[in-house]
């Protein structure tokens, strides 16, 4: 083990002098072979012009020739053997006419030539004899020269002939990655178990004392945008190790056999270099679960697992070589792919939670002009479920903003804008609603900050705005408060009364419900059948989960009797979060209507002006934000 962690010399005077050399011949050969192209061409040219046929005059079918032969018109003729054609005078005037190559077709020229007594001659056209030839070979070279020209340029690297079995891979030497762990916030305790690789494989001493060995393989599983291509850079950065850098996808081609063969180059390559550290990004690509009865196309991808398989926990127990992959679905890898030996630890990458988004903020906020008033904290609060990715979104839109609106610094709105751009998009000022619908929409955007005031279980209005945004006539924003894993059923029922409190608010209004709430009852539905089918939170089917079959009537494992239950109880769900709805409403008619006719004058409402309006109607209580629930209605 510890000589396998120890890096293998090499000769010096061969391996260094061997790439210069070879990218100068190669440089060498373009160049002399671009300056020939243009002279085989011309050559080729030449060529061709004299070995074309000599004609001149008229041209005349080979039997108008026989039948004016034989009448004695043709007064004289050459025949051309080459060209397999005759030239002559006859009492038309110039002639040429052509006949086969063949011998055959030749005496019988000769013999109606012969008997019409005609003065013949018969040329051998000698120097044709050699430019044919000559011209062929002209050809041969032109196309040989092409394809070799073709082949240096599009080659690269001195790879071998249609090298499709090398990986490919990108290798970042010590110190060519300029992210560090200092750049990764909200992934505390993934780069912890990260910087433990990265600790070993510079003292190996220290764990081989302790008789523990390195794991060969760490999963990184997670949703998109949560920083697991950030942190295989930020061990790039650190590792002070060669590090090889793939894409799953990158291993299968149309050929069955290529993408062993890059695994098996990968990791030769990687071995050579130990010890060192392999990341493959998008593992699903490649690492997906093998079937019994295979289809077309998926015998490379099994062949290419199989290879993993065997490099990663093969024969050659020890190589010195760490395996990082990342992928956001684990739940489709191959279960021989996840089992210790090949990848030992999983180490989960969530969505941050706010002290995470902070940090976030602040790694993304760096370099950039940001105002003394802007609070970092309050976009954190305002943003529970961002990635990484979304965050660093914010920050950018927000110093757009700033540029376009030509301010030298990114303040607290522009902050704040771009939160609702990210999750919206951009105000759409120029549709202009008709009086009717800027009524309604009003007051089903007041009907959901009325009932979430009202709601034990729901969270705080921040902002109301009956400003479109995308597809969405208008908007309610919420605060959360603390960011916890469970939510109580009371909790997720007072969601529900939210999401269809525009429903009720438009009820009351017009007495019939509108098109206006089709997001949020699809969002409602969805909930209450994830309460029911997946929580265990339903009266009647009880603490039983029916996972994915009870999201389709009729899959497979879902009865009829179970399929009808789970019905009942979401829309009784449903039902009830209506009812009570309505009833706050009723309740709050008074707030709910000046909420309303403020928002029609208005456009938007925030701040003190929004909190007191909402003062008598909020309950004591405020709920704790979970995971599962959204920060925004339309």
């Amino acid at each position: 083990m510890r000589r396998t962690l120890l890096r293998r010399t090499r000769d010096d005077d061969h391996d260094e002098s061997a790439p210069d050399e070879g990218l100068s011949n190669r440089r060498t050969a373009i160049i002399v072979l671009t300056a020939a192209l243009p002279v085989l061409i011309g050559l080729y040219l030449i060529a061709l012009y004299w070995s074309r046929p000599e004609t001149y005059g008229e041209e005349i079918r080979l039997d108008e020739f026989n039948t004016m032969a034989s009448a004695g018109r043709i007064h004289d003729a050459v025949v051309l053997v080459p060209d397999s054609r005759v030239i002559g005078e006859s009492d038309r005037g110039p002639f040429w006419t052509a006949f086969g190559a063949s011998e055959t077709a030749m005496n019988r020229v000769l013999s109606a030539l012969e008997g019409g007594n005609v003065p013949t001659t018969v040329r051998q056209q000698w120097g044709k004899g050699l430019i044919m030839p000559l011209t062929s070979l002209l050809g041969v070279l032109l196309i040989v020269d092409g394809f070799v020209l073709v082949f240096l340029l599009i080659r690269g690297r001195g790879d071998a002939l249609f090298g499709f079995g090398k990986s490919g891979a990108r290798q970042l030497q010590s110190g060519e990655s300029k992210i560090t762990f200092k750049d990764v916030a909200g992934l505390d305790e993934a780069a912890e178990e990260l910087a433990e690789i990265r600790d070993y494989l510079q003292a190996p001493e220290r764990f081989l004392a302790m008789g523990a060995a390195v794991p060969k393989g760490i999963l990184l599983a997670g949703p998109p945008g949560c920083g697991k291509t950030l942190l295989a850079r930020a061990v790039a950065g650190e590792a002070g190790v060669p590090f090889y850098s793939m894409s799953g996808a990158g291993f299968v081609e149309m050929f069955v056999g290529v993408g062993a063969a890059r695994i098996r180059d990968l990791f030769k390559t990687a071995k050579a270099t130990a010890p060192c550290i392999v990341f493959i990004d998008e593992l699903d690509a490649v690492g997906r679960g093998r079937v019994a009865g295979s289809v077309i196309g998926q015998d490379e991808r099994e062949t290419t697992l199989n290879q993993l398989l065997v490099e990663m926990d093969g024969f050659e127990m020890v190589s010195g070589v760490v395996v990082l992959a990342a992928t956001n679905r684990p739940d489709v890898l191959d279960h021989a792919l996840l089992r210790p030996g090949r990848f030992d630890r999983r180490v989960t990458i969530d969505r941050p939670d706010v002290k995470g988004r902070l940090g976030i903020l602040k790694i993304h906020a760096r370099g950039k002009p940001l105002s003394d008033q802007a609070d970092l904290e309050v976009v954190a609060k305002r943003t529970p479920g961002f990635s990484g990715a979304d965050l660093a979104n914010v920050v950018n839109e927000a110093a757009l903003l700033a540029a376009r609106r030509g301010r030298d610094e990114i303040s607290q709105p522009e902050l704040l804008e771009a939160v609702e751009r990210v999750i919206a998009g951009p105000e759409r000022r120029t549709r202009v609603l008709s009086p009717h619908d800027r009524r309604i929409i009003a007051y089903h955007e007041a009907g959901h900050a009325v009932v979430s005031a009202a709601a034990p279980g729901a969270d705080v209005v921040h902002k109301v705005s009956i400003v479109s945004r995308g597809h969405a006539g208008g908007m309610t924003w919420f605060t959360p408060g603390d960011e916890l894993m469970v939510a109580a059923r009371s909790q997720l029922e007072d969601r529900l009364m939210v999401l269809l409190a525009g429903r009720a608010a438009e009820q009351l209004l017009t007495g019939e419900p509108s098109s206006g709430s089709q997001s949020d009852i699809e969002r409602a539905t969805v909930l209450a059948k994830r309460m029911v089918a997946q929580l265990g939170m339903g009266k009647t089917l009880g603490p039983m989960s029916l996972a994915g079959a009870a999201e389709t009537r009729g899959e497979a494992g879902l009865s009829p009797r179970l399929a009808s239950d789970l019905d009942e109880e979401v829309q009784e769900l449903l039902r009830v979060a209506l009812t009570g709805a309505l009833a706050v409403l009723e309740r709050h008619q008074s707030v709910w209507e000046a909420l309303a006719q403020k928002l029609m004058d208005d456009e938007s409402i925030e701040g003190p002006d929004l909190e007191l309006m909402l003062d008598g109607v909020r309950s004591g209580s405020r709920p704790s934000r979970t995971d599962s629930d959204d920060i925004v209605l339309g």
